[in-house]
């Protein structure tokens, strides 16, 4: 796991693909959100553009996986027992289309995080410093550092509240 300091071309990242996949998904694309850490101005990241993509209803993967496979993403997660929850990636794995419904909770919770780590210092420097130290140890994969990192997250998310 590489964290590497922020890049500020991340943004101009997001915009590009947020405007393809609008583009391939039309109407079916209600919202589309620059999240995670590479949507924080000053924070250090792994090097993956994480999307939100919100749908009306992402079981219903008719409406909106034909037209993802088209642009070049794969379907790598289905989760439906968190929140309907999908997540695509590109083949050179460098980003992450996450797919949750429109009446989700996991929306805001999402940019309630994004939002606040933008806002907040010293809850930023907190986060970069537990991903830093998290980042040194060796880990199964990549689902156990993101476990490891559950606990400074949803403190983060308390403080918002």
């Amino acid at each position: 796991i590489e964290i590497v300091d922020y890049d500020a071309h991340w943004p101009e990242k997001f915009q590009r693909l947020a405007s393809i996949i609008t583009g391939a998904l039309g109407d079916a694309a209600l919202r589309i959100e620059h999240i995670g850490s590479t949507s924080v101005p000053g924070l250090g990241a792994k090097p993956i553009i994480d999307i939100l993509l919100v749908v009306e209803d992402s079981r219903n993967e008719a409406s909106y996986l034909p037209k993802m496979e088209a642009i070049g993403y794969e379907l790598r997660v289905r989760e439906p027992d968190f929140h309907e929850h999908r997540m695509f990636r590109t083949p050179a794995r460098d980003v992450h289309v996450h797919v949750y419904s429109a009446a989700s909770p996991e929306i805001e919770r999402n940019l309630i995080f994004r939002d606040r780590l933008r806002h907040d210092a010293h809850d930023r420097q907190l986060y970069e410093d537990t991903k830093r130290n998290l980042a040194t140890q060796p880990w199964s994969d990549m689902d156990a550092y993101a476990a490891a990192k559950t606990q400074i997250i949803e403190q983060i998310i308390a403080h918002a509240s």
